[in-house]
């Protein structure tokens, strides 16, 4: 497998994991209460904080060749 196909997998990963924290977020806001809401937005924001690490490291790295 080559670099760009590789980069290319793990930056799908990066905006799943953007997805799934949006999607996190607003369960937690709007449809949950209490402690499992708090528990929701953690691990949301868990998956925000490595989703934006893998994007930017994947912007960063700049073009294969």
């Amino acid at each position: 497998m080559s670099e760009s196909m590789l980069k290319m997998y793990i930056s799908f990963g990066g905006m799943i994991s953007l997805f799934l924290a949006v999607g996190l977020i607003y369960l937690s806001r709007y449809k949950l209460k209490g402690f499992l809401s708090g528990m929701v937005a953690v691990f949301a924001y868990l998956f925000m904080i490595f989703g934006g690490i893998i994007i930017l490291y994947i912007v960063l790295s700049g073009p294969t060749a």
